[in-house]
């Protein structure tokens, strides 16, 4: 079993140019910023939480049938 890839890092002027705009955009406050990003976060990990749930155990572990007769799916 191969090991997941690593996510890329964005780089790190990137990453300041963000955390510039989040406080930004809560009125200069790092705090606040930070509180919303917490929430933000909280709301994306209800999303993946929800969608894992949705996917089938069997197509999750690509454990499904592809229909022979569609030529388009095979290349």
């Amino acid at each position: 079993m191969s090991a997941a890839p690593e996510p890329s890092r964005p780089a790190p002027d990137v990453l300041d140019a963000a955390a510039d705009q989040a406080i930004a955009a809560c009125g200069g406050d790092a705090r606040e910023a930070l509180k919303a990003l917490i929430v933000a976060n909280g709301f994306l990990e209800a999303q993946v939480e929800e969608l894992l749930a949705s996917v089938s155990a069997g197509y999750s572990r690509r454990r499904f049938d592809l229909p022979r007769d569609r030529k388009d799916w095979y290349g």
